[in-house]
């Protein structure tokens, strides 16, 4: 008998598809392997995301392809694809029921969109399928939702455009991210391999960011005062900011009618206007505000970034577990903020369920349907602009959530109650003061109010009428007289624009059309902007991971590392690499090429073409640099004493030995004369211009060390030079096993062992009074030392969570280093629970390795960043890992050089 295959992209996808498609086609049955399900009619499985990816770049003997410009630029005949090793079983598996000859029909079942269509086109071309298929498209994971799509099935020529699309995507990206990788790659690797990964969205990504830094590192900020006055009237008091009742705006970034940038001008301001009255105005007019937009996932994560503090990448792990697991959103990863115009009795269906059965939401679900306020509303209702998917709401199933989960559910909820709600009405209330004096001159002061008049859709977010979202202001009639009791100035300085969070950086991805000149272009890039709602947080870890830009609380900051490859990338004139306009070249004719419009192999042609322009501007930009020949420097080499050093742009050098000293140290341009300072003295003076891996400046000085290699020595200080002097007491003396008797010395911050023999080196070890907000007393300090262990000691305060917790501290007598130890966790579970938990976490395990997959292919294989030499991952120096604790280094505690 005939069976027809449906793949889906996840487990839980496929799980979902038996239960519901089994009230059709039969009850399925689920394989002993728990690979798929079957009847008699149809065989259900799944990949775990992506299966396969680009073949790695390799010679034509099957070797890897050596990082030389040789074999640059990597362009292959034919695209090969092959299986990725931590999902290789469940490929096979696939491929084995895909061949079985009573498949006769399979149907694509894989996540609506170009990345779904990816996963299933991939299969395709790797298993050389040649039965028919078609394709389920489904927009959420309702049963009605999945059923309607079983019966409304696409045919293979109606995904063929945007198949095409999804295929082109991958493969230019593969190839203009591997070749500029590699190119930058061996470009930056003189003396060592660097690898500099590159790509078409993260780099101008980075650019962005780099720019900001720039923009804060260059600021100079200007000094301003403010005239504040207190008034009395006759129903209480009022302040009110002085204003240039003449002020236009101009070029000055800064100007505001408020600010004042001469400071003698703000003290005859409060000189003439104190102990004087003024005569009080008032304007009052209404100011509607209507709901915002149901969310894409993108305004979800910015949201859910400035409320909760949630990344990005975070937020839509959340959204994707309401989707799949609790089945109570649509599909998140999603552009649009609008729902189809069919789409009416599904709404009004969904809200009834809220009335029913959320307590919290239901006075607000009733209210729209007792006031009819579900019409049919461009606002909401827009089949133009709903693409693969549409906005994220709810689903109408309600389950009991909690957590972080719960909160985004409710984000989600309110917002798509809220949208059905008329607007809310404040009252904007402007009073304005006027002082006028004996020569004519009028000072105004300027007090602004906001009061809600009618809550609308603000209500479902718990605001009532009559609040204020400012200092309620006392009541005034117009032209009274108020007594000016108080006046000051206040002075400040203007501020460098702030730093990109999660949530601004994502509004400006999303907004990187506007940065495109070109109007065409811009076009295709204001339904996309720079990478899709579902690859943003992706993108953003990725940048983190390659040390390009740092998270610093909630801000994000480009490091060091990352503004040198954008200035780098500028001085080559690879433009190209950090402006939006190739994003937005490429979405405009990737839209073409959906809509039938744009061959795949045009499109193709000309990333190809691209590809090899990339390649030649860097190996030209080496070439020339190569050439370049700056006269001898006339010193004598401090290592070998040859006469002569060898200067070029990138270092200073010996020819007769390996003494070398780079011209470019953490992010500063040395000048040949510090460096002839450094190599004659063996030390420069305190050096301005340096930044760190952050992104941060600082000033040091550099100095030889004893192998010739250029070092950085730091300024002293304040609270170096104070801890220099500050008095130290002996309290205890202390037998620390194989080293001996040694005094323990008191500090007003810390308790200190002067000198220790470590090694070869002699060290103070210095244990901080207060660690993680939790004190430690002498006697735990001797004990650690005597020991090397303390007592259970309750009350840390994780730095991460916040969160309390108990620990040992414990002491290293090889290294000096004083750290953290857990006590054991009690077993939650039996032997065999464990195991089978275990057996549990083996799906979801593939899952997670899939969500990984593909990324080799847009770095061409590049070996990672950062990777422990023990190959258990990223794992902070100080760490030791134990089967049920571990030992970190503390913050508060130091090993120092004596």
């Amino acid at each position: 008998m005939s069976k027809t295959l449906i793949i889906a992209e996840k487990p839980s996808v496929a799980t979902d598809l038996a239960r519901v498609l089994g009230k059709e086609l039969g009850k399925f049955t689920r394989d002993k392997s728990g690979a798929f399900y079957q009847n008699d009619r149809a065989i259900i499985t799944s990949a775990v995301g992506h299966l396969l990816e680009q073949k790695k770049p390799m010679t034509e003997e099957g070797k890897s392809l050596p990082w030389k410009f040789d074999y640059l630029p990597v362009i292959p005949r034919k695209f090969e694809l092959e299986p990725i090793k931590q999902s290789e079983d469940r490929l096979k598996k696939v491929l084995q029921l895909a061949r079985s000859k009573d498949v006769t029909e399979i149907v694509n079942a894989c996540d609506a969109g170009r990345e779904g269509e990816l996963i299933f086109h991939n299969l395709v071309r790797y298993g050389k399928w040649t039965k028919p298929t078609r394709r389920l498209w489904m927009q959420s994971m309702t049963d009605e939702a999945i059923l309607n799509a079983w019966h409304g099935m696409r045919s293979e020529a109606d995904m063929k455009p945007l198949t095409n699309a999804a295929v082109c995507r991958s493969e230019s990206d593969w190839l203009v991210g591997l070749n500029s990788t590699r190119a930058l790659t061996i470009l930056q690797s003189r003396g060592g391999f660097n690898v500099t990964p590159a790509g078409r969205v993260q780099t101008p990504t980075l650019a962005i960011l780099t720019q900001r830094e720039l923009e804060i590192q260059a600021f100079e900020p200007e000094p301003y005062s403010e005239v504040w006055a207190e008034f009395d009237v006759q129903s209480g008091s009022y302040s009110g900011r002085w204003i240039d009742r003449d002020w236009k705006k101009n070029d000055h970034p800064h100007s505001r009618a408020e600010r004042i940038w001469d400071s003698e001008q703000a003290a005859v301001i409060r000189d003439r206007c104190r102990g004087k009255s003024g005569t009080v105005t008032e304007e009052k007019k209404p100011v509607t505000t209507v709901a915002p937009l149901l969310y894409d996932l993108t305004s979800l994560q910015r949201e859910a970034a400035n409320r909760y503090g949630f990344s990005a990448k975070r937020t839509l792990q959340l959204a994707q577990e309401c989707y799949e697991k609790h089945k109570v959103l649509t599909y998140p990863r999603t552009d649009s903020r609008y729902l189809p115009e069919d789409y009416l009795g599904k709404v009004y269906g969904i809200v009834g369920t809220v009335a029913e059965q959320n307590p919290e939401f239901a006075p607000f679900a009733r209210d729209i349907l007792d006031n009819k306020r579900i019409k049919p509303n461009r606002r909401v209702f827009d089949t133009k602009k709903v693409s693969d998917h549409f906005a994220i709401i709810p689903t109408g199933k309600m389950e009991k959530l909690t957590g972080d989960v719960q909160k985004l559910f409710e984000m989600v909820m309110a917002r798509f109650l809220a949208v059905f709600f008329p607007a809310a009405v404040f009252e904007d209330t402007r009073r304005t003061t006027l002082i006028t004096h004996q020569d004519g001159v009028t000072d105004a002061f300027l007090t602004t109010g906001r009061v809600l008049v009618e809550p609308g859709w603000q209500a479902v977010y718990g605001r009532k009428a009559g609040t204020s979202s400012k200092e309620e202001l006392v009541p005034v009639r117009d032209g009274e007289q108020a007594a000016l009791r108080e006046i000051e100035i206040r002075n400040a300085m203007t501020k460098p624009p702030a730093r990109y969070n999660e949530a601004t950086l994502l509004a400006a991805m999303e907004g990187a059309g506007k940065l495109v000149h070109d109007e065409e272009l811009a076009a295709a890039m204001s339904e996309r902007g720079l990478g899709t709602p579902a690859t943003r947080a992706s993108i953003i870890e990725g940048l983190i991971s390659q040390e390009y830009i740092v998270r610093d609380g909630r801000e994000l900051l480009a490091t060091r590392r990352g503004i040198e490859l954008i200035a780098l990338l500028e001085r080559i004139g690879l433009k190209t690499l950090t402006s939006p306009s190739l994003t937005g070249e490429w979405e405009y004719k990737l839209k073409q090429m959906e809509q039938a419009a744009l061959p795949r192999d045009s499109f193709m042609e000309g990333i190809k073409t691209l590809t090899g322009e990339i390649v030649k501007r860097v190996k030209d930009f080496r070439e020339a640099q190569q050439q370049v020949e700056l006269p001898e420097m006339e010193l004598d080499c401090p290592s070998c004493h040859a006469h002569g050093l060898k200067n070029t742009l990138d270092a200073v050098s010996c020819r007769s030995c390996k003494f070398s000293i780079r011209k470019v140290i953490s992010g500063r341009d040395m000048a040949d004369e510090e460096l002839k300072t450094l190599i004659v003295d063996g030390r420069t003076g305190i050096l301005h211009g340096f930044t760190s891996r952050f992104g941060k400046p600082f000033e040091a000085g550099l100095e030889l060390n004893d192998k010739f290699r250029a070092t950085l020595y730091f300024p002293a200080r304040e609270e170096d030079e104070a801890a220099g002097v500050e008095e130290a007491v002996k309290v205890a003396s202390v037998a620390i096993p194989d080293m001996g008797e040694h005094d323990v010395m008191e500090t007003a911050k810390a308790w200190k062992i002067p000198s220790l023999t470590l090694g070869k080196e002699h060290a103070a070890v210095s244990v901080s009074r207060t660690i993680l907000g939790r004190e430690i007393p002498l006697d735990q300090v001797l004990k650690i030392l005597a020991e090397g262990k303390s007592d259970l000691m309750k009350g840390f305060i994780s730095q991460r969570t916040k969160r309390p917790f108990d620990a040992y501290l414990v002491f290293n007598a090889k290294t000096g280093k004083i750290g953290f130890e857990f006590p054991p966790r009690e077993r939650k579970y039996s032997a065999k629970n464990a195991a089978g938990k275990t057996e549990g976490k083996a799906e979801k395990t593939g899952r997670n390795a899939a969500k990984t997959a593909g990324k080799d292919s847009k770095s061409g294989g590049l070996p990672k960043r950062g990777a422990s030499n023990n190959g258990s991952g990223n794992i902070p120096p100080g760490t030791k890992i134990g089967k049920r604790a571990g030992k970190k280094l503390l913050p508060g505690c130091s090993r120092m050089l004596a």
